[in-house]
């Protein structure tokens, strides 16, 4: 069974209007679950919540109570890389945690997810996806190709949502993220293990800069549509093999 989360209200309607969802949610805590189709396959829908908690124990409700054999992470995200403009869809084949780490003499210094950070060395860049799962994505982009402007690219995870330009630049220019997030991260995390295939999908709806909260407002119900119609995509493409 493949397991399909994301975070808000927003971005579970627009799952939901792309696949054969119950009218009514099971409700396991925090987590929200809805048992839905593609095709003849059952597949669940999950809306976790926002932030890395949320979607950390969302994830593993999903692996440990549904059996999920896959995970997708369908949403919006803000943008990081000035190439890129709202609209844009990110396929991750990098994915990192990188408000995580060690505080000493005042600054903060990221690591790995996980480790000791004591010692740690410094987070450089998000790391690398499975093989076969980048290759999964190669194809969505390409089947998307004059759908959407859907693309590999590195995505980053903080509990914060980034409204400065100054933290975006330096973000892109440290790390080579082309997006940030609140959850995706950390579902990776829960996904590696479980040694379970993650897909990651994000849309931007806004730029990470001093407008972004006002971009996101206009912008996210388009932006959870990208993301859907990809999903929508990726499982016809996991149902081929």
């Amino acid at each position: 069974m493949h397991a399909i989360l994301c975070a808000t209200p927003e971005e579970m309607d627009a799952l939901r209007g792309v696949l054969h969802a119950d009218l009514q949610p099971e409700v396991h805590g925090p987590t929200r679950v809805w048992r839905a189709r593609y095709g003849d396959e059952p597949v669940v829908l999950a809306q976790a919540g926002i932030g890395k908690v949320n979607a950390a124990a969302a994830a593993t409700l999903l692996l440990a109570g549904f059996g999920a054999r896959s995970l997708i992470f369908s949403g919006v995200a803000g943008g990081l890389n000035p190439a890129l403009g709202v609209g844009s869809v990110l396929l991750a084949d990098r994915l990192a945690v990188h408000d995580y780490g060690i505080v000493t003499a005042g600054a903060f210094t990221p690591t790995a997810y996980g480790v000791i950070p004591v010692g740690a060395p410094v987070l450089s860049a998000p790391e690398p996806v499975d093989a076969a799962v980048r290759v999964v994505l190669a194809r969505l982009a390409g089947a998307m190709a004059g759908r959407l402007d859907a693309r590999l690219g590195g995505v980053v995870t903080a509990d914060y949502f980034l409204n400065c330009p100054a933290t975006r630049d330096e973000l892109h220019a440290r790390l080579g993220a082309d997006a940030i997030d609140m959850e995706s991260g950390a579902v990776a995390v829960v996904a590696r293990a479980w040694n379970t295939p993650l897909y990651v999908i994000r849309t931007l709806s806004d730029l990470a800069g001093e407008d972004s909260h006002l971009t996101y407002d206009e912008m996210v119900e388009a932006a959870a549509a990208n993301s859907a119609a990809c999903v929508e995509a990726l499982l016809g493409l996991l149902a081929e093999g």
